[in-house]
């Protein structure tokens, strides 16, 4: 690793240092260390199909069944986590249907919990103590 490069242990390699990329690391560490998801049920950059056009999650974390659980969207610092952002990674989960969706820029995060009847998602005040 070089200081230009961070090791991205989902992907196993080392990946270009970009602020946003930066922000993805602290968030699969702090899944991975303080949530105690199992980086194999964790995948970054995951690809996927809506509306035959292709998409990248930047997280998407699996429960015990290999089912789509959270998807994480990681934005660099400074870039403003607006309704359009949210939009964007709300639509994803048209195809992944997750519980969770986090939308975060390193000092801002918004985390959304989908509706027990299917719904959509609404905005939860304050991150849960765990995500399990």
């Amino acid at each position: 690793m070089t200081r230009d490069t961070l090791f991205d242990p989902l992907r196993k390699k080392d990946v270009a240092r970009t602020p946003e990329e930066e922000v993805r690391q602290k968030v699969i560490a702090w899944l991975r260390d303080v949530q105690g998801f199992s980086p194999s049920l964790m995948e970054s950059e995951y690809g996927f199909t809506y509306n035959r056009l292709r998409y990248r999650a930047d997280i998407l974390v699996f429960d015990r069944q290999l089912q789509p659980y959270m998807l994480v969207e990681c934005k660099a610092p400074g870039i403003r986590l607006d309704a359009a952002v949210v939009e964007q990674v709300v639509r994803y989960t048209r195809v992944l249907a997750v519980r969770y969706v986090m939308v975060t820029n390193g000092s801002e995060t918004h985390l959304l919990e989908r509706r027990s009847d299917g719904s959509g998602y609404d905005y939860l005040p304050s991150m849960p103590e765990s995500l399990r």
